[in-house]
Parts: structure tokens; sequence; C-alpha cells
């Protein structure tokens, strides 16, 4: 009764850095401050991921609708929320830039 028993090894994990996820959260704010056909998408996960409650969630699904290299920047940001760090945006001085963006994407008197 004392043994546990792991159906599947452990997997190792790339490791990502505090700068990495400071590099991919700035490029990302400014894909969702643009008016691409991929901001909406791009804002929507930098919302949910700063709060997923209030702004709604993020369609996995979008990760292969957006281009190769903005899907590395939000696994970038995945990747070290799975490893243990409980981040927000704010962490890296964005605080306002999310609000902006709410401002630009969720307020009710948003223009898109």
């Amino acid at each position: 009764m004392g043994n546990v028993v792991k159906l599947h090894p452990e997997p190792e994990m790339p490791r990502v850095t505090f700068e990495q996820v400071g590099q991919a959260l700035g490029r990302l704010v400014d894909i969702a401050r643009s008016d691409t056909g991929q901001s909406r998408r791009v804002a929507d996960f930098l919302l949910a991921w700063w709060n997923g409650e209030d702004n709604g969630d993020f369609p996995i699904f979008h990760l292969c609708n957006v281009d190769g290299a903005i899907s590395a920047d939000m696994l970038t940001i995945l990747l070290y929320l799975a490893a243990g760090h409980p981040a927000y945006a704010d962490q890296w001085g964005y605080k306002s830039a999310m609000e902006e963006l709410w401002e630009l994407w969720r307020s009710p008197v948003a223009k898109r």
C-alpha cells in the first residue's frame, strides 16, 4: 500500500528564463496592440493569463491559428508557468499595458 507507482516518467521541460518571458511578452503586447488578423488571438491569450475569470478563456486551438513565432512566444510563457513560477505580466512591468489591452479589447466601449 505504501508503494507509489508512476505511470509515466516526469517529462523534462525546456527551461525558460524570466528574461525570455519578458522578451516574448513584449512582442505579444505589441501584436495585441496592433490591428492584424492575429491581434485578437494574442489579446485573448494575454488577457486570459492576466485574469481569465473576468476576461475570458484562451482556446488552446488558437496556438495553431497564429504564426509559429507567435505560438512560440505564447509557449514560452506557458512553459515558465508550468515550471511552477506563479507570475503575471505585471512582474515584467506590463501592468499598464495589460490595462490598455483590456480597454482596447474588453471594455464595453472597445472599438473592435
